[in-house]
């Protein structure tokens, strides 16, 4: 069991849990992120009545990390895999199906051993080279 200081409780140690919370720290004490501006296992429904395309079937998921902004809109998706799951191509439009109903600026991509961080440009997501602050996220 690992104390989940985002949903308050201890919860399993599987290993992507040990990747989502090492992330929660490195958002937390790398990048000046307050706890209180996460969330994490968040629920997002798709579906063609809400963020689908007409025709698709409904379906619910849950994004391992949501960073909010402080009037409480979502910032940042996280998406978190076992050390040995390779950030593929897969990964990604993982994470991007979920943008399509959090509308994120950044996404990031971790299994423990890598990172990937994206910002969005326009209509398309852009890899950054550092992590960026808090006061950038927000700015």
């Amino acid at each position: 069991m690992i104390w989940d200081p985002l949903r308050k409780k201890s919860v399993a140690l599987t290993p992507e849990e040990g990747v989502r919370q090492w992330f929660i720290k490195v958002l937390h004490e790398e990048m000046g992120i307050p706890m209180h501006m996460m969330m994490s296992e968040v629920g997002l429904k798709f579906g063609a009545d809400v963020g689908g395309l007409a025709g698709e079937k409904r379906k619910e998921y849950r994004a391992d990390i949501v960073v909010y902004d402080r009037q409480a809109r979502p910032l940042m998706v996280v998406e978190c895999k076992r050390p040995e799951v390779d950030l593929s191509r897969e990964v990604l439009e993982q994470a991007l199906r979920y943008n399509r109903v959090l509308d994120v600026r950044y996404v990031a991509l971790t299994n423990g051993a890598r990172t990937l961080l994206f910002r969005r440009e326009g209509d398309s997501f852009v890899p950054l080279d550092h992590a960026p602050s808090w006061q950038e996220l927000i700015a």
